[in-house]
């Protein structure tokens, strides 16, 4: 999912307008896993592997927790296509709980599935990024009359600097009823203030870290996030 990798060097990759097939690969390692306001997990290794072409690009993004057998075990594939600053994609995400008892990967029947399917659309405009994302199809949750609830989720973005650390402030809203982002309506649920640095270990060789506070008002919850990056 887009947890602290998306805000920060873009779990599912957005490629540029590159002329050469260009090759994207990491793992973050994060105290905790939160995603969108929602606890999914304590520890945990996030690895990503992505390629792109000419603005196109594919990537597989994981999760696997690490402080507790029960935590999320996940697998996304997106493709993604960006022109400028905007950008548009489709992400199949996959978890180790669902509708389907064995938990099998190759099962997309509508009630037998693990699988949620997203679409996304987004503008960057350099000094603030909006990006709006809703479940069209695998295992949403439904609305009072029975039908899927297209759960959707909206969020804007500021970069900024204060001396040699990147920030960015995001506010995240879930615009009407869904369990599966636990609203009964239109609901704040994403309020996350990250910084991130490069800690030089060597003249040749630096650790991207980064910290974020998250909070969640819709669920009165709070979260403190450390993690780093690790990449060639």
């Amino acid at each position: 999912m887009t947890s602290l990798f998306a805000l920060l060097l873009a779990g599912a990759v957005t490629a540029g307008a590159q002329d050469t097939v260009e090759t994207t690969l990491g793992t973050d390692i994060v105290s905790h896993y939160v995603w969108r306001g929602q606890d999914l997990g304590g520890v945990s290794v996030q690895p990503t592997l992505g390629i792109g072409f000419k603005g196109l690009s594919l990537s597989a993004w994981g999760s696997v927790g690490l402080s507790n057998p029960l935590d999320t075990r996940e697998f996304d594939l997106t493709l993604a296509y960006s022109v400028g600053g905007f950008n548009i994609g489709v992400t199949d995400y996959w978890f180790d709980s669902g509708l389907d008892p064995l938990n099998r990967y190759f099962a997309y029947g509508p009630d037998c599935t693990n699988h949620v399917f997203e679409a996304n659309i987004g503008y960057d405009f350099g000094f603030a990024s909006l990006q709006w994302y809703t479940n069209f199809a695998g295992n949403d949750s439904l609305n009072g009359y029975g039908r899927p609830a297209y759960s959707s989720y909206f969020e804007a973005s500021v970069p900024f600097s204060i001396g040699d650390v990147d920030w960015t402030a995001a506010a995240g809203v879930v615009p009407f009823a869904t369990d599966f982002y636990g609203t009964d309506g239109f609901n704040l649920v994403n309020l996350a203030l990250t910084a991130a640095k490069d800690i030089r270990v060597t003249d040749t060789f630096s650790i991207p870290l980064f910290t974020q506070v998250a909070f969640n008002p819709c669920s009165n919850a709070a979260y403190l996030v450390a993690g780093i990056t690790l990449q060639p």
